[in-house]
């Protein structure tokens, strides 16, 4: 099972699209302003700077530090402690261990580490916020012990690109809890944000996906109705939108299909159909308005594939062929640039399921 491996808080490629990958937007705003003088006279205009993350952190790079569990390489999660050697790890991590990673010694108990946890805590919950005077004259910059107005801004990244990266690396590492506990507080972010700016398309596709990455961590748990509520409220959300925007369809898209594959495992066929139909819809006006984008026919030609797969399952053969036989069409008509490897690996791999199920066609079956 895996998590969708994009942080909805840039404008980067798609779960299926690695070769489209852009950088995050306005990421000079997060650097570093090491000219003391410079930051004094830019606090006239903005009444902040952005430093970096004195641990470290940051969305673009990788950084181990001293709050971070070794196993999972996000920060600690259920801090337990071994003993005797005293190393720290996530609870679920260390649990699966019976020597130390770290050092090799046996391990006799694990305790819990509170105190670290709680400075873990602390850290998540003050991450990317600092506190600068706002000064807006150079008077009144000169003027000693005179209160100023305190404002709040990034240090090395936004809130809720960090979160959701903790939550990528636990959720890579099956530390399942510790993932959806950073999930769930950047979707309380997000909604405060919402609250507060409104209903704009950034906001409400970094929602959708987060939302969706939710319904993962509970799908992984084992706990298909907490996923199916989580994938539904995502959907709900994001049907209140326009649809002219290709992140919040494709998030859309995602998490009804995300119902789908649920409703089919658990053997209701027919809902399963449903869903995936929706999101077979929801494509296909995307690609109405976007023709020339090669990662929305794909997505329609998965989307004609699962539709198709479930027609064939109910007994509905002619129109389980059809369903193959368009995204096919589609697939062959496409055509990739040779830096897109990624969308031409991921056409291949469909096309190549495409045909194994056109092989397997019942010669005898009738249309239902």
């Amino acid at each position: 099972m895996k998590m969708t491996p994009v942080c909805p808080f840039v404008k980067a490629s798609r779960p299926d699209d690695a070769s489209s990958r852009k950088p995050a937007e306005n990421s000079s705003k997060h650097q570093v302003e090491h000219d003391g003088s410079k930051a004094k006279k830019e606090s006239t205009d903005s009444g902040t700077i952005s430093p970096k993350c004195p641990f470290g952190y940051d969305s673009q790079s990788f950084k181990l530090g001293p709050l971070s569990c070794v196993i999972c390489q996000a920060l600690l999660f259920d801090t337990s402690k071994c003993v005797p050697c005293s190393h720290v790890y996530c609870k679920a991590c260390i649990s699966r261990f019976k020597d130390c990673p770290l050092c090799g010694a046996d391990i006799e108990k694990i305790e819990a580490d509170t105190d670290l946890q709680n400075t873990v805590d602390r850290f998540i919950e003050g991450h990317a916020r600092i506190k600068r005077p706002l000064v807006t004259s150079e008077k009144e910059e000169d003027v000693a012990g005179e209160n100023k107005n305190v404002i709040y801004e990034d240090v090395s990244m936004e809130r809720g690109a960090f979160l959701v990266q903790q939550a990528m690396r636990a959720f890579r590492a099956q530390n399942v809890e510790s993932a959806k506990s950073r999930l769930s507080l950047c979707a309380e972010d997000i909604r405060g944000q919402i609250e507060r700016l409104g209903n704009t398309s950034e906001l409400c596709s970094q929602l959708g996906a987060v939302l969706g990455m939710l319904g993962d961590c509970c799908r992984a748990m084992g706990d298909a109705s907490a996923a199916v509520a989580y994938f539904q409220e995502s959907v709900d959300f994001l049907m209140k939108l326009p649809m002219d925007d290709l992140e919040i369809t494709h998030t859309l898209s995602v998490s009804l299909n995300k119902i789908g594959d649920l409703k089919y495992y658990d053997g209701d066929l027919k809902a399963a159909r449903s869903f995936y139909f929706r999101s077979l819809n929801v494509r296909r006006d995307a690609i109405k308005h976007r023709s020339n984008v090669p990662s929305q026919i794909l997505d329609v030609a998965v989307s004609l594939a699962k539709v198709a797969d479930v027609d064939r399952n109910i007994g509905s053969e002619n129109v389980a062929v059809d369903g193959f036989q368009e995204a096919i069409k589609l697939l062959e008509s496409l055509s990739l640039k040779p830096e897109e490897a990624g969308l031409e690996q991921r056409r291949h791999s469909v096309l190549e399921f495409l045909n194994s199920q056109l092989a397997e066609k019942q010669p005898d079956s009738t249309t239902t």
